[in-house]
């Protein structure tokens, strides 16, 4: 893989991967739970908390720490609250890994500097967008939390997700909440981690235009929607590049999904760019067969099954370039009686509107650039509120409603790029 990055040791880590474990012992335990508590300041000032420190370094036999070659400074502001004591910035990203069983989790941050203003973006993972612009004014202190999925390939029964190469490795498929922290003077005094067992868990299902993307500049819309949704929902991306509901279905994805499922969660389902490129004659009756029964499996769990038309390419703008795909999509979502997003419409809307702005959003003619993914993702939140589902309910209130005939402008786009970067192409056009 030929890659490259300006902070090469996070780059170097994240392809390599990290063995973890369990924290021993916990903090807090009870018989089904644990949480986790973390301070930044430099005083030993909370025997109920973990203090953290500049070189507290992730090891497999720690279970936490600064990870991926991550350089902080900690910086000292007295007192006796570990919360507003001190706290860790860095003038490049940094990111910080607690090993933790898969589940959902509520992850409480606080920012703050008694002297000084603070600029905070958090992403989880491989580069789920969770918090934008946290702004704290000197001596404001702030707490945010959100919700975050951790899985691992294994499939409960026996067996596991048949993963790529390019899979191998990544933050998403590990044992361990990652998250990383961003921004022009980020603060951080602390850090809670908590189970979020009653959480609503929203599972995607699709390709290259959906995944986390673990890499710079590639960005999809699936890792924008975490940003979206208020505390207890999380976000469990099991799309990945070059799939199709075929290949999906004979990797074990859906099956992994399935067997996660509970009732009141939620599968978003947008297949299309790959599955257009099966030359076998009855490739549209089979994926018609298989989107139809997807629906049926989803609702025999209590879930609530939402299908996604697929996002155009670049070069949808002038013509449609998917085939009959959307269109069966909307068919089944008629037959079935099941939620649609369409997102095929509606992100032809958004390019024509970004006029001479299109390429931008692209990385190239199929991939989105952060901004791209952004408000694509949008698009989908709009879609959800269309659909009067439950799902509506939890969309954060900081977000109006977005017309894809209006986008945002490119120019104000200020989401700060993680220091992983690759030159390689993800799979699928």
């Amino acid at each position: 893989m030929k890659s490259s990055t300006s902070h090469a040791p996070f780059l170097a880590a994240l392809f390599v991967g990290a063995a973890c474990c369990l924290l021993s012992p916990p903090l807090f335990a009870s018989s089904s739970q644990t949480a986790y508590g973390f301070y930044f300041g430099p005083a030993k000032l909370a025997p109920d908390r973990i203090q953290i420190s500049a070189a507290t370094i992730y090891t497999s036999e720690l279970g936490y720490g600064w990870d991926f070659g991550s350089k902080v400074t900690a910086v000292d502001r007295g007192g006796d609250d570990p919360l507003r004591s001190g706290f860790c910035t860095s003038d490049q990203p940094f990111l910080f890994s607690v090993a933790v069983p898969e589940g959902n989790y509520n992850v409480t941050v606080t920012f703050g500097d008694r002297l000084a203003a603070s600029t905070n973006t958090v992403k989880a993972e491989s580069r789920r967008l969770m918090l934008e612009r946290v702004i704290t004014a000197p001596g404001q202190f702030e707490k945010r939390t959100f919700t975050v999925n951790i899985r691992t390939p294994t499939i409960p029964g026996g067996g596991a997700v048949r993963l790529k190469e390019r899979e191998k490795g990544v933050l998403h498929w590990d044992d361990k909440l990652t998250l990383e922290f961003n921004g022009s003077r980020p603060a951080v005094c602390g850090l809670d981690i908590a189970p979020a067992t009653n959480a609503i868990t929203v599972f995607l299902l699709g390709d290259s235009t959906v995944t986390d993307q673990p890499h710079e500049p590639w960005n999809s819309w699936g890792q924008m929607l975490t940003r979206f949704f208020k505390p207890g929902v999380a976000v469990a991306n099991h799309a990945e590049s070059g799939e199709s509901l075929k290949s999906s279905l004979g990797a074990r994805r859906v099956e992994r999904v399935m067997t996660s499922l509970k009732p009141g969660d939620y599968v978003l389902v947008q297949f299309g760019h790959n599955d257009q490129k099966d030359r076998a004659t009855n490739a549209l009756a089979t994926y018609r067969v298989n989107l139809k029964k997807l629906v049926t499996d989803v609702r025999a769990r209590g879930a609530t099954p939402v299908v996604v038309t697929s996002v155009e390419r670049m070069a949808g703008v002038e013509k449609d370039t998917l085939g009959e795909y959307p269109a069966t999509v909307r068919e089944v979502a008629k037959e079935e009686a099941v939620a649609l997003v369409d997102l095929h419409a509606m992100s032809r809307v958004l390019y024509r509107a970004l006029g001479s702005n299109l390429n931008r959003a692209f990385q190239d003619g199929t991939h989105h650039n952060a901004y791209g993914s952004y408000e694509i993702a949008r698009c989908v939140i709009g879609g959800i509120r269309q659909t009067q589902l439950g799902l509506a309910r939890f969309i954060v209130d900081d977000m109006p409603p977005f017309n894809p005939a209006h986008p945002d402008p490119v120019d104000e786009f200020n989401v700060p790029a993680s220091a992983a970067f690759s030159h390689l192409k993800p799979e699928g056009n």
